[in-house]
């Protein structure tokens, strides 16, 4: 029996608004993670001061390095977080979009589908809160051992920040890279592989999506202890990178590149 036009034009509509509904609230939840990141919240300096000193490699403090609280440790955390969500949204969002046109296109209901998209989402979100995690901890114990800059969130001396760029380089052609890499640019393969149903399901499948996600980008990320965690040019630049690699066809080669660059680069640091 052929579809009601009107039924189907009215099915559309619908989509086509849970659509943009979406889009928004990625938007939005972009925006807020981006303004807490920019203002740093609960930090010594917002992230536009750390960016204008970013020639500084350290500078007095009013405390004694690696002496935080358990307030400031909380800080510190949603922080990297707030941060992580800002740089990775743009990169997940195409597949945030297809996974809930699928679930509005498939027969669970109108508010399950949102539910589930929004679960999903989570998920994402959950597995980079884990890495924000360990970046805590790594942040203080480079803190503590008077390695990483209590005021400026870099590496004070130059050594360090040589070798990590070298073996953020020499990781990207790693097959942990190339095998997270594989399932970040092809959405419809992890959404197929490893759906299940139900608002759970999705949460795990965003968990999963996660995880390969941070498999695939973890190195770049710490990257922000060489050029500064709160310093916007570094955050920006790693986040178009991130997108760049994962959302063109030509992302496999942008990663070997960049491979090549950051080993060049680091070692021309550690010979300066």
């Amino acid at each position: 029996m052929p579809a009601d036009p009107q039924t189907s034009s009215l099915t559309e509509r619908i989509l086509r608004q849970d659509r943009r509904l979406l889009i928004a609230l990625l938007t939005l939840l972009f925006g807020i993670s981006a303004l807490y990141t920019v203002l740093g919240v609960g930090m010594n300096m917002t992230a536009l001061e750390m960016t204008a000193m970013s020639g500084m490699r350290d500078m007095p403090g009013g405390t004694d390095p690696g002496a935080w609280s358990a307030h400031y440790l909380i800080l510190v955390f949603l922080m990297w977080w707030a941060m992580m969500v800002a740089m990775m949204l743009p990169s997940v969002a195409p597949t945030a979009l297809l996974y809930g046109q699928l679930m509005r296109r498939s027969q669970v209901g109108r508010d399950r589908a949102k539910l589930q998209v929004m679960a999903f989402v989570g998920g994402y979100l959950l597995s980079w809160g884990a890495f924000s995690l360990a970046a805590t901890v790594a942040h203080w114990g480079g803190e503590t051992l008077g390695v990483v800059s209590a005021t400026m969130m870099t590496f004070i001396h130059t050594g360090p920040g040589g070798l990590l760029l070298i073996c953020a380089g020499l990781f990207q052609f790693s097959g942990l890279k190339e095998r997270c890499l594989q399932y970040c640019q092809s959405p419809v393969a992890i959404l197929t592989r490893f759906f299940r149903p139900g608002p759970y399901g999705a949460l795990q499948l965003g968990l999963r999506h996660g995880v390969y996600c941070l498999g695939c980008c973890w190195a770049l990320m710490v990257l922000l202890f060489v050029g500064g965690v709160m310093n916007l040019y570094w955050i920006t630049a790693l986040a178009a990178y991130v997108a760049l690699e994962k959302l063109t066809p030509f992302g496999r080669q942008v990663s070997k590149l960049a491979g090549v660059a950051l080993i060049f680069w680091g070692g021309f640091v550690l010979l300066s």
